[in-house]
């Protein structure tokens, strides 16, 4: 890495030399610089600075595919208020849902001194009733009845609002939404229940090292900038210290609403198969009455260079919460928002973030220093806003890696390259859609307004050259985590506690990076890319058109799908085989193995397969639970060139010494990072007491722990290679003569692989598995409790399913404890439902939240009985809507089928059978269904994750070993229930069900 400082001088040469170097484009190619880079390239930018998951305190930024616009648009400007919105009417259509999205210009920066948090909880508060609709969770409880979702985020300067619903509900959808603007109730005695809910938001977040990175770089601003502002909010901002300042949180939440939502500062993009007409009617009727005060929108432009303070430019180390060793270089620049149509930051962030032979991540990876490298600005609030933006390159490291630090910071080398390719560009889900285009009618002018954050508009090198020379030495802030820093940071982050430590940048190094030096030879341009589609033609079908999968080809080695795609008409199609060994269950060591085969496998094809990536080509492999999943999907024309370079490489298997070291210690990591998040943790201790012969996480951890070889894992690989099923589903632009696997050369199986578990049968009683969280300090708690139905057909899942769409409706237990969710359970083939919450030790204790639970299914109980036939009905028709909407891409019935199958099902045809089965129920066999479970003899099994605080009585300070479940008992609160202590022991002596698929 150190080329990336010692760079400045070189870095510029070779980057001038290449953007300033005449570029002869094909047709192909001047289609492709029409468009935007790669999708890669947003990828590597939006991991940049880890700011990808900050796009405000709810959610994270959607990485997803671009999206053509299949649609006609106009802008209308609303005279009654001034709001400019867009009305989109899909010609190209294949879903039944709708889309809208609103955009106000004000974010956490306008956050007051005094109330830290406060437009966060503003964004919480106008969704809890309105003066027209005065139920404090009405629109939430129509969106599930009618198939629907919303979503909120608070960014730096903008607040966005998002639903979906079915079109048929659109409109009374657009009206109830609409009052969160223009009479929202926000009631004085709800102020203390979403206080909680924002404040749980900030207890789920602080485990989390990306938002601790956030909140310590924050903390660097100028004192005064807006940028070092507590943007999240909790119970002590809005709450605890409002009450010892005698501030009335109540009037300001008013005050804050009436000044910044105004419709002038806000933006509306809706999306519906409606007429033009009709939607703008129905939006100057609905929206005409939002407010407008007529002051001046909130400006921090004036508020450049929060960094250029003292604090920044200096090594700050780090203690993450998980295992993990990374390096964050960030600069600090002027705002590039400017530069939208010449995107600057894109050509030097697709440049380090290349992994291809020739990058710096090849460099790195080489000498084994190295796992990943992420480059670029994320273009969230956060990275880039009026005041500045960030560009920032994020290395994880290897332990080597991390020894050698000042040398990765030396070594790094780039060099430009700008990537001529063709997309294909697909309609993408409609509340992603009108979500982008609201912000993007705060950020560009009217005519690029659905393009101007995805196309390279103009190619100017000056500018590029201007934004490059900024990426020096003297300028650049380090941030180093490792758990090796623990006891070494007596610093903390005032909001999430972050232990940190503040150093100069040691003269030496500095004058390291700065010398003059050559330029390092194994870094170089890409060459000329062979995965690139030229044949974009639609293939003509050579076998008989079919709705369903068929299998073309059937042996005692394997068998293949294949579908002909007739429906999208695009030249792209989906490959994936299920490698099945009998090795790979053999012992928690042999699932150990299997993860780092597979995991030095990706690594072998980082860089021969990079450049299929770039040419919009997607490859993933994946160790199952009985065998290796691999996946390829894109353009079809060099899709079998990707596949057999993946074969290739499996039939040629081999891994480096120093190679396997460096997985090893990073598989010891993943693990550890697995086990310390409480839903990851309860699900392996639910599973292992469910499934029959499952290797649990802390099996495989302790078998890492113990000690692999490269004899041995080269031992497993041959067994693994010798004996496969190999089963595969070919879908899309291809004919079905097309071959695949014909260099992997394997016998059939000795013995009958299943792709499922066998399952324990619970005993008719109530069993509780209570166990400490793996996190030290961690306040996070989940509850999770369960109810076993049994092996079950394809109308008992449906009606399953029906009861747990049925719970959403009357869900209340979120003012309580947060993040609540009812889940029809397929435990390998064994039915069931579960009822989770996620929760805090400093607020609840686990046994109370799990009454809680019970008061609520007994409530629901009591509110089934009373539910009127056409309540009901509304019931099953939005579940009916819902599996009868069309997919909206090819991958949506590619996953669908793979799902059959991978778990050799094969009942392609699952949706349109629970249609039919859901049409036929009734109200009283739902409840009796529901009442079956609750009866005497239930087979339940409550699963406890306990965080630390002070409701479950245990200091902060209290640790546990990871390696070993901490198993607790039973207080007098749940007397009744049987404590599980000793999972194996429990389950030795429990029937099992047979092996069960939903078939019929």
């Amino acid at each position: 890495i150190i080329a990336l400082f010692k760079a400045a001088r070189t870095f510029h040469l070779f980057c001038s030399r290449a953007i300033n170097r005449p570029v002869h484009l094909n047709s192909s190619a001047k289609v492709a610089s029409l468009l935007k880079m790669p999708q890669t390239n947003k990828f590597k930018s939006a991991g940049a600075s880890s700011a990808a998951q900050f796009a405000g305190p709810d959610r994270g930024e959607a990485l997803r595919d671009p999206s053509i616009l299949n649609v006609s648009f106009i802008k209308y400007q609303v005279k009654p208020f001034k709001r400019s919105f867009y009305i989109m009417n899909d010609i190209v259509c294949w879903h039944l849902r709708t889309g809208t999205a609103l955009c106000i210009g004000v974010g956490s920066f306008s956050d007051p001194n005094d109330l830290p948090g406060l437009a966060h909880f503003l964004e919480h508060m106008v969704f809890m009733g309105s003066e027209k609709y005065p139920s404090e969770n009405g629109f939430d409880a129509f969106l599930k009845k009618h198939g629907g979702s919303d979503n909120a985020s608070t960014d730096c300067e903008r607040t966005i609002f998002q639903f979906d619903v079915q079109r048929k509900r659109f409109k009374e959808a657009l009206d109830r939404w609409a009052q969160f603007f223009i009479c929202p109730l926000m009631i004085e005695d709800a102020i203390d229940r979403e206080v909680e809910a924002v404040d749980s938001e900030y207890q789920l977040a602080k485990p989390s090292d990306s938002h601790r990175k956030e909140m310590l770089f924050g903390s660097l601003a100028k004192p005064n900038h807006p940028m070092s502002k507590f943007c999240w909010g909790n119970a002590q901002t809005l709450k605890t210290e409002p009450r010892e300042k005698n501030i009335n949180v109540y009037k300001r939440l008013r005050e804050f609403w009436k000044r910044y939502y105004s419709a002038h500062y806000m933006t509306l993009a809706v999306q519906s198969k409606e007429s033009l007409d009709t939607l703008e009617e129905w939006v100057r009727e609905i929206f005409s009455q939002v407010p407008n005060n007529g002051k001046p929108k909130p400006d921090f432009s004036d508020q450049l260079s929060p960094f250029e303070t003292p604090a920044f430019n200096k090594l700050y180390r780090m203690v993450p919460v998980r295992k993990v060793h990374a390096l964050t270089i960030t600069w600090a620049l002027p705002p590039q928002e400017k530069h939208y149509r010449v995107k600057p930051l894109h050509y030097i962030a697709w440049l380090i973030g290349h992994e291809g032979t020739g990058s710096i991540l090849s460099m790195l990876r080489r000498k084994c220093w190295a796992l990943a490298l992420f480059g670029g600005n994320s273009e969230t609030g956060f990275d880039q806003n009026t005041t500045y933006s960030i560009f920032s390159i994020s290395i994880t490291l290897t332990d080597e890696g991390f020894q050698n630090f000042c040398e990765v910071c030396k070594g790094h080398q780039s060099r430009p390259s700008i990537l001529l390719h063709f997309l294909l560009l697909l309609q993408t889900d409609p509340i992603e859609y009108v979500e982008d285009i609201c912000e993007n009618l705060q950020l560009f002018p009217k005519e690029d307004f659905l393009t101007g954050d995805q196309l390279m508009f103009e190619f100017k090198p000056e500018v590029i050259s201007v934004a490059l020379n900024l990426l020096t030495p003297e300028k650049a802030n380090l941030l180093l985590l490792s758990p090796e820093h623990e006891g070494q940071c007596p610093l903390r982050e005032k909001w999430f506690g972050t232990q940190y430590s503040e150093e100069d940048i040691q003269q030496h190094w500095r004058e390291l990076w700065a010398g003059d030096f050559d330029l390092n030879p194994s870094l170089h341009l890409p060459a000329e890319n062979k995965f690139i589609a030229t044949d974009f033609t639609l293939k003509t079908s050579d076998c008989p058109d079919t709705e369903y999968p068929v299998r073309i080809m059937n042996n005692d080695r394997g068998c293949l799908w294949y579908k002909k795609d007739n429906k999208f008409k695009i030249p792209k199609a989906y490959v994936q085989f299920h490698l099945i060994s009998p090795v790979v269950q053999k012992s928690a060591k042999n699932l150990v193995l299997f993860d780092l085969f597979v995991n030095i496998l990706v690594h072998n094809l980082a860089e021969p397969a990079y450049e299929a990536d770039v040419a919009q080509l997607e490859y993933k492999l994946v160790a199952g639970e009985h065998g290796l999943v691999i996946k390829v999907k894109g353009f079809n024309h060099k899709l079998p060139l990707l596949f057999n370079l993946i074969v290739d490489y499996l039939a040629d298997f081999s891994a480096a010494p120093d190679v396997f070291s460096m997985f090893a210690e990073q598989l010891k990591k993943t693990y550890f990072n697995i086990l310390i998040k409480p839903e990851k943790l309860g699900k392996d201790v639910r599973l292992l007491i469910l499934e029959h012969s499952r290797w649990s996480t802390i099996q495989k951890y302790q078998a890492v722990l113990d000690g692999l070889s490269v004899d041995e894992l080269m031992e497993f690989v041959s067994s693994f290679k010798s004996e496969l099923y190999a089963e595969g589903l070919v879908q899309g632009n291809f004919t079905c003569t097309v071959s695949f696997l014909t260099k992997l050369q394997f016998k059939k199986l000795s013995v009958e692989v299943p792709v499922l578990f066998r399952v324990v049968e619970l005993p008719q009683k109530h069993h509780l598995c209570k166990v400490k969280t793996l996190n030290k300090g961690d306040a996070n708690s989940e509850v999770t409790v369960y109810y076993q139905s049994g092996p079950k057909n394809l109308r008992e899942h449906t009606l399953m399913e029906l009861l747990v769409v049925s719970m959403t409706q009357f869900w209340w237990l979120t003012t309580e404890g947060y993040h609540v969710y009812p889940t029809c359970r397929n435990t390998s083939g064994v039915l069931g439902f579960s009822v989770t919450v996620e929760t805090q030790a400093t607020k609840f204790n686990t046994e109370l939240v799990e009454t809680k639970i019970e008061e609520f299914l007994m409530s629901f109980g009591e509110k089934m009985n009373s539910l009127s036939r056409e309540a009901f009905k509304t019931q099953v028709t939005a579940l009916v809507k819902l599996k009868g909407c069309e997919d909206t891409h090819l991958g949506e019935e590619v996953n669908r089928n793979w799902t059959e199958v991978v778990t050799q099902q094969y009942v392609f045809d699952r949706l349109s059978r629970e249609i039919d089965a859901l049409k036929l129920m009734t109200k009283a066999e739902l409840v009796n269904w529901f009442m079956g479970h609750r009866g005497e003899g239930n087979r339940k099994l409550s699963v406890h994750v306990v965080g630390y605080g002070v409701e479950e009585n245990d200091p902060p300070s209290e640790e546990h070993p990871v390696s070993k479940l901490t198993f607790l008992p039973a207080s007098t609160l749940l007397a009744s229930v049987t404590t599980i202590t000793d999972t194996q022991a429990f389950t030795s002596t429990l029937n099992l069900y047979p092996y069960h698929k939903i078939l019929k």
